[in-house]
């Protein structure tokens, strides 16, 4: 075997000469590009055809050709309603009576009558219950009958006294006796003063069997029916039996509470206002929004509650038609200020997030841009924004929930209106 041999592994002898080494080059440098056209073709074999010997050709389309982009949402615009309006606080009140009243049985026995019916407006004076006045009217009796007996005796001992004077004034009587007959007029005196109590407060119980309203009010309901036995006591020295509970309501009070920096704010105003508009209240019931009843203020608390940082206020209301009652709540404002020029939007464009409160603005581009504001009360059905706002921002009225901050919308023109049966 010559130089140029070479032995492969399975001990075959090759030509190793110049000549066989270009053909061995030449023969490992088509395994690549075999190699390759192996792999395009399996490429071209997976692209090529589904079903029925047809070749899909796939498509890559631009996402704006794919479907028609979607069209920016419509909001009604408007820029803040700017008016001057006075400045007031605003608290939540509840409704108090005046006057209040359980009605107890003062004395004791069985219930014969009802005069009412329950929830009714009682006035002064009316009969409400009647307890059975017969044991009593007996006592009356037995009382007056002391006092016939008293009275009869004391004219005895008067005339007795007369006699035994005119018979020592001709010495014909001692002055011992006549001593006597003082001292027996005296009693009997005292016999006619006591008998005399004992009627009075006979007819005092007698007067208790008919239970009667001591003011105007509306009566809640009857708490023991007819025919059952109640107790009394005058002076409460023992239990008494709770008839009903009368409340008055004509004229009623409002109770609320002020923070300490609106107590403030207030006592300020107040010493810079006279006349009668100083301590005047203005009210919403509950059911509705205009503040339409008016009242006066006539109570603030001496201390500041320590727990609650706030101080107790009353004002006594008018309430002739009765539709006011105690328990309910209002709405009540007191005016602090002189007229100020303030910012007005629609309560239902105001986003609140926890403690904070914004509103939805137009920026460049007619993108929707979120705005912190800061929000006072309600006047004539508006929202007062205090601060976060400018007089030439573009606010979102309608259509808020369409509106994404980020994003454009299609604005169009809206419109704020005050209302001033609402303030």
């Amino acid at each position: 075997m010559d130089d140029g041999a070479l032995r492969t592994s399975d001990g075959i002898a090759t030509n190793t000469g110049p000549a066989a080494n270009e053909k061995f080059r030449a023969r490992f440098a088509e395994v690549p590009m075999k190699r390759a056209s192996v792999k395009v073709g399996a490429v071209v074999a997976a692209a090529l055809v589904v079903g029925g010997g047809v070749m899909l050709a796939p498509r890559i389309l631009h996402p704006a050709t794919n479907a028609g982009a979607a069209a920016p949402p419509t909001v009604s615009v408007s820029q803040p309603l700017q008016r001057d309006l006075q400045g007031k606080l605003t608290f939540l009140g509840q409704f108090a009576p005046v006057s209040q009243v359980e009605l107890r049985a003062q004395v004791g026995g069985t219930l014969t009558s009802i005069r009412f019916k329950d929830g009714d407006i009682v006035r002064k004076g009316d009969l409400l219950f009647v307890i059975d006045p017969v044991p009593y009217q007996i006592k009356v009796a037995q009382a007056q009958a002391e006092l016939d007996a008293a009275n009869a005796r004391l004219n005895l001992a008067t005339t007795e006294l007369a006699r035994a004077r005119e018979l020592k004034s001709i010495d014909a009587g001692s002055v011992q006796n006549v001593d006597q007959k003082v001292a027996e007029r005296a009693a009997a005196q005292a016999a006619v003063n006591g008998a005399s109590a004992m009627l009075r407060d006979a007819r005092f119980d007698l007067d208790r069997t008919r239970v009667t309203a001591p003011f105007t009010g509306r009566i809640g309901s009857h708490l023991v029916s007819t025919g059952n036995l109640v107790a009394g006591s005058r002076a409460a020295t023992s239990p008494t039996t709770l008839l009903t509970t009368l409340v008055s309501i004509d004229p009623i009070w409002i109770n609320f509470d002020m923070s300490e920096a609106e107590y403030a704010t207030f006592k300020k105003a107040q010493a810079a206002q006279s006349g009668p508009l100083r301590n005047t209240v203005e009210l919403a019931v509950a059911g509705g929004d205009a503040f339409t009843r008016t009242g006066t203020l006539n109570f603030i608390d001496n201390a500041l509650d320590r727990s609650s940082g706030t101080i107790r206020a009353r004002a006594t209301v008018p309430n002739a038609d009765f539709t006011l009652t105690p328990g309910g709540f209002a709405r009540v404002r007191l005016a602090v200020a002189s007229s100020t020029r303030v910012l007005l939007v629609p309560d239902a464009a105001v986003i609140a997030d926890q403690a904070d409160h914004s509103v939805l603005t137009l920026g460049k581009d007619n993108v929707v841009t979120p705005k912190l504001v800061e929000i006072g009360e309600l006047r004539g059905g508006l929202r007062v924004i205090r601060s976060g706002l400018a007089p030439s921002d573009r606010v979102i009225i309608d259509g808020i929930p369409t509106a994404r901050p980020g994003s454009p919308v299609t604005p169009k023109t809206g419109a704020i209106r005050f209302d001033p049966a609402q303030d």
